[in-house]
């Protein structure tokens, strides 16, 4: 017997490790103590090295193991507020969204002591480029308040009374480009731009009770495990956030994922704000940190708030999300300084230029270690691709978005843009080809947060399932070990954990056990393919019998 009795060894499957180089098909073992790996290798080798009378074996023949995933950029806890009442992600045209309205309007007013209409997940094209405005709300919930939130969540549209409870009666002055849209005569249309226009209707609406919270946020992660995924980044956040995510830890089991959570900072933010923001740096419990600082470089391209190099066809995209853009670059320095890995929101690609320029000036590196990381980057310049990889900053990208666009064209994102700039659109391949980092994630609840979904959609660049779906872009699909990598060792690089998305002695012991080989299958097999059970700290929860 060896010098190290293993609690648990996983025998005899096929394990893909994300080491580089290890390609081995043969049955391997892994032999686990204290929560982390300590060997894998050949199931003799290792039952006789690190077997012992105490030592649990789970039989994994037949089975493929790779590290557990991770989702790099989701939004578990904020979902639970905004993702409020009706799902419109079925809802196709105007008189559906009616229909889907006057249905959620019926149902508040027969509970108790009535309330808001809220609803979520709509796609721009249900408006074909018609004005987004409170007349399509008022129509369908007959008096109530309501909001309504399009699938990104950078922008929403309010019904009268909403807008009249929230205290909107025109234009308002933001220290960011949000926006309350007005007509001619300077009302407010209803369409709400970014977050600090909707703000004001959240503050005045119903807020789900922190228990709720607690409980949903629960679930969400309970979710996460059911498709591979044992952690993921928050990519929002605050000192609540922290202190939610060190109750859910501190009760039961703990938490069922591994969890690193950013906080926000706005350009409203006043310096005692970013000085208790900075003092909890080094925040965190045995399965959460913080540590990361969240900040944008523009909105999205649907709205004319994407920042570009050149106009949209609509004239806009100019303007990045600080009035001044060296206000900007100064905060990335400021949190760099205090020791925090920089993440920013950037879609259009002027704002991943200049956020590439902002983190160049800082520093690229976070004192940590960590590459800073750009969030989205759904265009990019070549030579901006070339500049991330020359830099090592990390692209974390979310393929699944790719699921509004419209074959033709005719989508607001690529009307917008026009095809020169569309066809550069979430530029994954050229990343990857370029030597950059690459992580990928959902933006959960935007997108679908099933991991093998997000794999999906990184292969095909299509619907899953859809064989004569079109294909965007394909020569920016990635390899199915590229999209593996993506969702383990990318995405556990990009949080600076160098002991997670990876099958080696001193790894932590957090895995993922498919019924088949996740890199054999196509990409339509795997959006479907089972995962037996997850590991987290060694620890076995099973998934399908």
């Amino acid at each position: 017997m060896g010098e190290a009795t293993a609690d648990l060894i996983i025998a005899g499957a096929r394990v893909h490790s994300m080491v580089d180089g290890d390609a081995d098909p043969s049955p391997r073992s892994i032999a686990i103590a204290g929560g982390r790996i300590i060997a894998l290798g050949k199931p003799d080798e290792i039952a006789e090295a690190f077997g012992g009378p105490s030592t649990q074996v789970d039989d994994a023949s037949g089975l493929t193991i790779t590290p557990g995933l991770i989702d790099a950029h989701l939004h578990p806890i904020q979902g639970v507020e905004l993702c409020q009442g009706a799902d419109l992600g079925g809802v196709r045209d105007l008189r559906d969204l009616r229909n889907a309205l006057a249905a959620e309007a019926a149902r508040v007013r027969a509970g108790s002591g009535g309330g808001w209409v809220r609803a979520w997940n709509l796609d721009y094209a249900v408006f074909d480029g018609a004005p987004l405005t409170s007349r399509f709300l008022d129509d369908a919930v007959d008096g109530l308040p309501a909001m309504v939130f399009f699938f990104d969540f950078h922008t929403a549209v309010a019904s009268t009374e909403a807008l009249r409870l929230a205290g909107i009666t025109g234009t308002m002055a933001f220290d960011d480009t949000s926006e309350v849209v007005v007509d001619a005569d300077g009302a407010p249309t209803g369409e709400l731009r970014e977050d600090s226009a909707y703000q004001p209707v959240l503050e005045v609406a119903p807020k789900p009770s922190r228990d709720d919270t607690l409980e949903a946020a629960r679930a969400t992660f309970a979710k996460m495990r059911r498709s591979g995924l044992t952690g993921g980044t928050i990519m929002d956040g605050n000192s609540e956030t922290l202190d939610l995510l060190q109750a859910l830890d501190s009760t039961g089991m703990g938490l069922p994922v591994r969890i690193v959570s950013a906080m926000d900072i706005k350009p409203s933010y006043t310096e005692e704000t970013r000085a208790a923001i900075k003092a909890q740096v080094d925040r965190g419990g045995n399965r959460w940190r913080g540590g990361v600082i969240k900040l944008y470089a523009d909105g999205v391209i649907d709205t004319g708030a994407g920042w570009l190099y050149e106009a949209d066809a609509d004239g806009a995209g100019l303007t990045g999300f600080w009035p001044d853009q060296a206000d900007f670059a100064a905060t990335v320095k400021e949190f760099a300084e205090a020791g925090f890995q920089i993440a920013t929101h950037a879609i259009g690609d002027r704002a991943v230029g200049e956020t590439i320029t902002a983190y160049e000036a800082a520093g690229p590196i976070a004192r940590t270690g960590v590459p800073h990381r750009i969030e989205h980057l759904e265009t990019l310049q070549p030579r901006d691709v070339e500049r991330l990889a020359e830099a090592g900053i990390t692209a974390s990208m979310q393929l699944p978005h790719m699921q509004w666009r419209i074959s033709d064209g005719s989508d607001e994102w690529a009307r917008r843009l026009g095809p020169e700039r569309a066809a550069r659109g979430w530029a994954a391949g050229s990343v990857v080809r370029a030597g950059a980092p690459l992580a990928l994630g959902s933006d959960w609840p935007i997108a679908d947060l099933d991991a093998r979904v997000g794999l999906a959609w990184a292969m095909l660049r299509r619907a899953p399932g859809d064989t004569e779906g079109f294909v965007y872009e394909p020569e920016e699909r990635l390899s199915a070990a590229q999209a593996l990598h993506g969702y383990t060792r990318g995405a556990a690089l990009a949080q600076g954990d160098d002991d997670l998305g990876i099958i080696r002695a001193g790894a932590r012991a957090d895995l993922a056990v498919w019924s088949a080989d996740p890199l054999g299958v196509s990409g339509d097999d795997l959006a479907t393919l089972p995962v037996r059970a997850t590991y987290l700290d060694g620890l076995r929860t099973s998934h399908v019998e």
